[in-house]
C-alpha cells in the first residue's frame, strides 16, 4: 500500500484525447490524480465538476488535475465533452495504473462484495513523491478539500458543488 512520502508509481496510459500521458509529463508541477469508479455516474459527475470549476485555483498553485478510471478512451472523451472538462481523463482499461496506486480494492454493495475502484485521490509533488492521499473520497466538496490542503489553508467550509452545473466554455 502506498503512503505519503513514497515515490509515485510510473504510469503510461491514454488520455481522453488519445495522447499518451505519463507521470513524467507532470514533473515540476503538483499533480492531483483522482481515481473514480465509472464515467458518467452521479458521484463521478459531482467530483469532476468540482475540479473543473476550480481549475484556475489549482493552476494558480502550479497544480494540474487528472482523473482516472477503467473506462476506455471513447467513454472518457464522451464524459469529458458532456461536462466540458478542462483537464484530462485517463483510460486504464487494464487496471495497471489503478492497481499500482492501490485504488482497486474489495467493495460491497447491496450485500455483495466485488473488486472495484475505490474513489481515491493522490497529491503528487513536483518531485514525483506522494504528498497526501485521500481514501474513500466523498465526491461533493472534495475539490475544495484538496485545494485547501494544496494551499496549506485551514478548511473554510466553502463547497465546490454550488456551481456544479455551470460549465466553462472550453477545455484547456
Amino acid at each position: 500500500m502506498l503512503k505519503e512520502g513514497d515515490q509515485a508509481p510510473h504510469f503510461e496510459v491514454l488520455a481522453d484525447d488519445g495522447r499518451k500521458v505519463t507521470l513524467a509529463d507532470y514533473r515540476g508541477k503538483h499533480l492531483i490524480l483522482y481515481f473514480y469508479p465509472k464515467a458518467n455516474t452521479p458521484g463521478c459527475i459531482h467530483e469532476a465538476n468540482g475540479f473543473r470549476n476550480m481549475i484556475a485555483d489549482f493552476q494558480a498553485q502550479n497544480a494540474e488535475i487528472a482523473g482516472v478510471s477503467a473506462d476506455d478512451v471513447e467513454a472518457q472523451l464522451k464524459f469529458s465533452k458532456k461536462l466540458n472538462l478542462n483537464f484530462p481523463l485517463l483510460a486504464d482499461t487494464e487496471f495497471a495504473m489503478i492497481e499500482a496506486y492501490g485504488a482497486r480494492r474489495m467493495k460491497s454493495f447491496l450485500g455483495k462484495t466485488f473488486m472495484g475502484i475505490v474513489r481515491t485521490t493522490f497529491w503528487i509533488g513536483p518531485d514525483g513523491k506522494i504528498v497526501k492521499i485521500w481514501n474513500s473520497v466523498v465526491p461533493r466538496g472534495h475539490a475544495t478539500e484538496v485545494l485547501t490542503a494544496l494551499r496549506g489553508d485551514e478548511p473554510t467550509g466553502e463547497r465546490d458543488d454550488a456551481a456544479s452545473t455551470a460549465a466553462p466554455s472550453s477545455k484547456s
